[in-house]
């Protein structure tokens, strides 16, 4: 496996990002990058970003969280963000994702007593740690995202994303995530979401991502994705769902955990209005007290 690893001169200068970074190691020696703000004897707050975003999307909700006495932890995926980039898109499989997240987030950090939100992809991952070790978390919260096995239909939209991201001969990522916002972002913004990425070599992970969704019986990922629905139905501690109004991917997507979920039962469930796919980068500090509000409910 080749793996590429972003100059650091490229993170110089982040708009509002003065976070100090922390690094762990894989068990084959892929360095992986995480936040970890707050008091560190604090209970985690766990924030997991998705396609084609890393840890920088979280950069408003940081400081309400910790503010509230919250440590956050917001590792980058590998292939995204200060994470190393394997070279290949054959590199990356959904099984590997929650590997490597599991040797970070359980074995070098060794987080108990969770609080997780996850979106987008950080939801398809974050998902299958709370079914891995389900006694290990407190509290979770959701905002588009998903856990689909393949058993059902995806939308049109995400059909349109893939042959996009598998296809395309330009694959702009700041302009991806300033297309998925409902207000578009500065350009000092928009510049801090491609800095990751000098060149297309280091991109094999962004474009290969939406082809890891599960969507049918046949996939890889079908059998792992349904034993952890297993485990989810009967997750009892606090489960919230905290959607954006204007996603047309995951629009709806609550309906697959509200009553579902065990622990979805008499929570106050809350549409994150004026926000599209990138919730966090729309309406940050509005999500993360939503996220505080609950944590602080549920004590």
């Amino acid at each position: 496996m080749k793996i590429l690893r972003t100059p650091e001169e490229r993170f110089a200068s982040l708009p509002a990002f003065p976070f100090e970074p922390h690094y762990a190691e894989t068990s084959e020696g892929i360095r992986v990058h995480y936040l970890d703000e707050g008091p560190p004897d604090a209970p985690p707050v766990l924030l997991l970003h998705g396609e084609p975003s890393w840890s920088f999307l979280y950069r408003t909700m940081i400081p309400v969280l910790v503010g509230a006495g919250h440590r956050c932890v917001a590792p980058d995926l590998v292939g995204f963000g200060r994470s190393d980039k394997p070279s290949e898109q054959g590199d990356y499989t959904y099984q590997r994702h929650v590997d490597w997240m599991d040797e970070i987030v359980f074995g070098h950090l060794d987080l108990r007593g969770i609080a997780y939100f996850g979106q987008d992809w950080g939801g398809l991952i974050g998902l299958r740690l709370v079914a891995r070790q389900p006694a290990r978390f407190t509290r979770v919260v959701v905002g588009n995202t998903g856990m689909p096995t393949g058993d059902q239909q995806l939308s049109e939209a995400f059909g349109q994303w893939q042959t996009f991201a598998r296809e395309s001969p330009v694959f702009p990522i700041g302009e991806i995530v300033a297309n998925g916002c409902a207000t578009r972002p500065g350009d000092d913004v928009i510049a801090a979401y491609d800095a990751p990425f000098p060149d297309d070599t280091y991109k094999a992970g962004a474009r290969a991502f939406p082809s890891l969704v599960p969507t049918s019986p046949d996939d890889p990922a079908h059998e792992a994705n349904t034993e952890a629905w297993q485990v989810l139905r009967a997750f009892d501690r606090p489960f919230l769902c905290a959607f954006s109004d204007g996603d047309p991917i995951t629009r709806g997507g609550e309906r697959q955990f509200i009553g579902r979920v065990a622990g979805t039962a008499d929570q106050p469930h809350t549409t994150i209005a004026g926000a599209g796919h990138f919730l966090q980068e729309d309406k940050g500090p509005e999500l993360a007290r939503v996220i505080a509000e609950f944590m602080s409910r549920t004590a």
